[in-house]
């Protein structure tokens, strides 16, 4: 399998690139990012790319992949709507409509989070519903959604954003509380990434993946 990644640089994406580069079936992995993640592997190549709206340039690097990784996000804090719709919605869907045109066969699965919803009152769950819409509506054989509740970074992931690394902090302590009273709404970077890998090899069971979807896909 050869498998794309947007968003390597970020939490989710860092669990998602180390468990594509331990898969004994994935051959390639090309990461897509504005910055190099600094990992070297044999299975790697990062394509460093600038303007994440336009792939015009680098089309031709783009074909001959089974499934593309979208983990690639931003917290919406101290966002203006527009700003945040730029990153969320453009961004994805500029990605989708060129891997779409170039591997009509590919799995796409975009990372949403838990609670979007196109029609929601809440800006980021409102922007994220519509980025799912876009997508989803999109002619790949094998296209979804996972919708993640509470992520906790495996050893040595960082969350790149503040607000993140200071609530990984605080409820560090608190998770095996949490997954005692919610066990369906945690799961790990590393589940994540086995579970995307999961469903680009057996396909697409459903549109939306739910958090506890993504820990039985994991298996």
């Amino acid at each position: 399998m050869n498998v794309i990644l947007f968003g390597a640089t970020g939490m989710i994406g860092q669990g998602v690139l180390r468990e594509c580069l331990a898969a004994p079936d994935v051959a390639r992995v090309l990461t897509i990012g504005r910055k190099a993640t600094g990992t070297t592997h044999d299975k790697l190549r990062e394509l460093v790319h600038a303007d994440l709206h336009d792939y015009s340039a680098v089309r031709a690097e783009l074909a001959g992949y089974d499934a593309c990784f979208f983990c690639l996000g931003v917290s919406s804090a101290g966002m203006s709507e527009a700003d945040y719709r730029r990153v969320t919605v453009d961004i994805g869907v500029a990605a989708a409509r060129t891997l779409v045109e170039l591997n009509p066969k590919m799995c796409f699965i975009f990372v949403s989070g838990l609670g979007s919803n196109a029609s929601s009152r809440t800006m980021w769950a409102r922007v994220k519903g519509e980025a799912e819409n876009a997508i989803l509506s999109l002619p790949f054989a094998n296209v979804c959604a996972f919708r993640p509740a509470f992520v906790q970074p495996g050893p040595g992931i960082v969350s790149r954003t503040p607000l993140y690394r200071a609530l990984y902090a605080v409820a560090g302590p608190l998770l095996p509380l949490v997954k005692r009273v919610a066990p369906g709404q945690v799961t790990t970077t590393d589940r994540v990434g086995r579970a995307m890998l999961n469903v680009a090899r057996q396909g697409v069971r459903q549109k939306i993946y739910e958090n506890v979807d993504i820990d039985a896909a994991a298996g």
